[in-house]
């Protein structure tokens, strides 16, 4: 099951069309959803559980938290929409490609793949850009 919550001003439009594309990418990659819940907040919320959890005190974009087993997906993914905005701006690309590019990291993450070397984020870009492409693919 994929559901969106908000601790912020923000809401995803069309609930359906971002499940769709969600349960697409992870078919494309061997997986199954059990349980991802996609929660949408402000920087000051992330930043309370970056501190809280990870002991980090910095402003990011998503923190993921993995509950998955095997192929089964299941974990909660925390996006920050400010940052969305920000970083949207600062690469010079649209709210909704970045929000998608952060939203397919997550899901990435959820199924075993890291960002922690350059090979890593090399890999990493090259799945968030073809996770991208299958957003605006009709099934």
């Amino acid at each position: 099951m994929i559901e969106f919550h908000y601790k912020s001003d923000f809401r995803i439009e069309d609930k359906t069309q971002y499940s769709d594309w969600i349960s697409r990418i992870l078919v494309s990659e061997g997986f199954h959803a059990q349980q991802i819940d996609f929660i949408f907040c402000t920087d000051e919320y992330l930043i309370q559980l970056n501190k809280q959890y990870l002991n980090h005190d910095t402003y990011t974009d998503i923190i993921t938290f993995d509950y998955s087993t095997g192929k089964s997906i299941s974990g909660d993914i925390f996006i920050s929409t400010e940052r969305i905005e920000d970083n949207a701006k600062e690469f010079n690309v649209s709210f909704e490609n970045e929000l998608l590019r952060v939203m397919a990291h997550g899901l990435l993450h959820l199924m075993g793949h890291g960002d922690k070397t350059q090979g890593e984020q090399r890999l990493m870009r090259k799945k968030e850009e073809e996770k991208i492409k299958m957003f605006h693919v009709e099934q």
